[in-house]
């Protein structure tokens, strides 16, 4: 991220916090109307950029209809729905009237959108308005940078708002290097716990990286349980050219894709280690196929939801909580047939600080399931500790930069046998570590582990356990995220111990019973 896309942000979000501070509205209420106008601004921008293409072939913008800018991949926008219309408009006119129709405008051309896009911009006094649309309208900004403002965004009323946020929002560099990893070319995408559709985006951009029109290559599915957030990830759908059939519903009960064997990637970032899901309620069900877990945690439930989900040769990234990867118990026993099957590829550990509202690390999971038929790596599972790798964006969050995320999926790309590719400078850092560019064991970073080495330390998926201590200075120490780790590992023994504790109680109870 630029320094110029940087000081633009800041320059955002400061005016955001002032407009907070002076309108009295909370957080939720504000936030609203403020995605709505960066909807309008950036859908404006594409719509002007089809625009010139189209125009460039001979055609007058009066002789262009609508099918021919969604063919682009872009919303049709009437006059009167443009951003570039509603900044003409001074604080005489009624801006918040001008602008709840300008969203019905774009809802009555875009069918995906009926029913989604804000009308509450009434709420808001002339003079916030004129400021939102003076702030936003002189922002020039060169190709995908409004999106990452856009993210921005979101990423910022995800910390303002706490964990309501997080459950939405996960950081791009998180949801770049799983689709770096899974490589959705083509097909049927599917997250059951689709937030804000940020993964979706993130795909589309893949495809588009690689020369070829997301529009036409992919399909996306999703399920969201908040009405609020369905309506966001419709918007970020249309307002970068996805087709797509967001449902709300909750996906511990609900399956309303009719998801076993049904996609060919899927990628997700679950709550982690929820509990109170009633198990009652999930007995037989068809996404369940390694056993319905007996702890209050349905971390291994959305595991098997996602396996479940792939077809023949489906692949799936997700994150996961650390806690998962060592988990005893029934879920031991999940994890060891997941394992055994050859469906897991590859796991990666992410050091802390990367999400807004936590600042615990996390693991990444990836699963292949063309993989259990390939005979030289379906025993295998390649282990990547990526904890020292990252950018320090402020003093509590990190990212991941373009080359980082380039150079750990270039390290997959190489385990699987595949070409590394090259596009934001890479190539020095992986040649100086892998020798003519062929996938090695490093110390430390990465690790390609057999199913007999997982078994030898209790079916683990811990990157820490196999690829052990690479060189690192002597003062590379950082407390907080030690701590983190040890009061997460405390968490799952605490647990562990509460699952004891009532096995012999119901034991002690039997032989009593008995002994009467």
């Amino acid at each position: 991220m630029s320094a110029d896309l940087v000081a633009v942000e800041n320059r955002l979000w400061a005016a955001a916090d002032q407009l907070w501070a002076n309108t009295g509205l909370k957080p939720s209420e504000f936030s609203t109307p403020v995605l709505g106008l960066i909807f309008l601004r950036y859908a404006d921008k594409r719509f002007t950029e089809a625009q010139v293409r189209l125009t460039a072939k001979g055609l007058t913008p009066d002789d262009l209809e609508p099918f021919e800018y969604q063919a682009e991949g872009v919303l049709y926008l009437p006059d009167e729905a443009r951003f570039s219309y509603l900044c003409t408009l001074t604080e005489g006119d009624n801006l918040g009237k001008a602008i709840n129709n300008a969203m019905a405008l774009v809802e009555a051309h875009n069918e995906d959108l009926k029913g989604v896009l804000p009308r509450t911009f009434n709420k808001l006094p002339n003079p916030t308005l004129v400021e939102l649309l003076r702030l936003m309208a002189p922002l020039e900004l060169e190709g995908d940078a409004f999106g990452k403002v856009y993210e921005y965004f979101l990423g910022n009323f995800a910390m303002k708002e706490g964990q309501k946020g997080g459950v939405f929002y996960t950081p791009t560099s998180i949801v770049r290097l799983i689709v770096e990893i899974i490589e959705p070319y083509h097909g049927r995408i599917f997250d059951p716990a689709c937030g804000s559709g940020g993964m979706f985006v993130q795909s589309a951009a893949f495809v588009q990286r690689h020369q070829k029109n997301a529009t036409h290559e992919l399909s996306v599915f999703g399920t969201e349980k908040a009405s609020d957030t369905v309506r966001l990830a419709k918007m970020n759908l249309a307002v970068h050219g996805l087709s797509g059939k967001i449902i709300e519903a909750n996906s511990f009960y609900d399956d309303p894709h009719k998801s076993v064997g049904h996609f060919d990637f899927v990628m997700a970032n679950p709550p982690f280690n929820v509990s109170g899901v009633d198990k009652d309620r999930l007995k037989g069900d068809p996404r369940l196929p390694l056993g319905l877990p007996s702890t209050d945690n349905a971390n291994y439930l959305w595991i098997q939801y996602f396996a479940s989900a792939l077809n023949e040769k489906g692949r799936a990234g997700f994150v996961m909580a650390n806690s998962a990867g060592d988990a005893r118990g029934s879920e031991l026993e999940i994890r060891k047939q997941l394992i055994q099957s050859g469906a897991v590829d590859v796991i990666v550990s992410v050091g802390s600080n990367f999400f807004y509202t936590v600042t615990l690390p996390c693991t990444l999971w990836f699963l292949d399931m063309a993989k259990a038929r390939d005979e030289k790596r379906r025993d295998q599972v390649l282990f990547l500790d990526a904890r020292a790798i990252y950018r320090q964006v402020t003093r509590a969050v990190r990212d991941f930069t373009d080359a980082q995320i380039e150079y750990l999926a270039n390290i997959v790309r190489m385990y699987r046998g595949d070409k590394p590719e090259f596009e934001v400078g890479s190539k020095a850092e992986l040649a100086e570590r892998f020798t003519k560019l062929r996938y090695a064991d490093v110390a430390g970073l990465c690790k390609v582990v057999t199913l007999e080495e997982i078994e030898a330390q209790g079916w683990s998926l811990n990157p820490g356990r196999y690829v052990g201590v690479g060189e690192r200075a002597a003062d590379d120490f950082d407390f907080m995220e030690r701590l983190e780790g040890l009061s997460e590992e405390l968490e799952l023994l605490n647990r562990e111990a509460d699952d004891l504790q009532g096995i012999i109680a119901a034991n002690a109870a039997k032989i009593l019973a008995g002994a009467a």
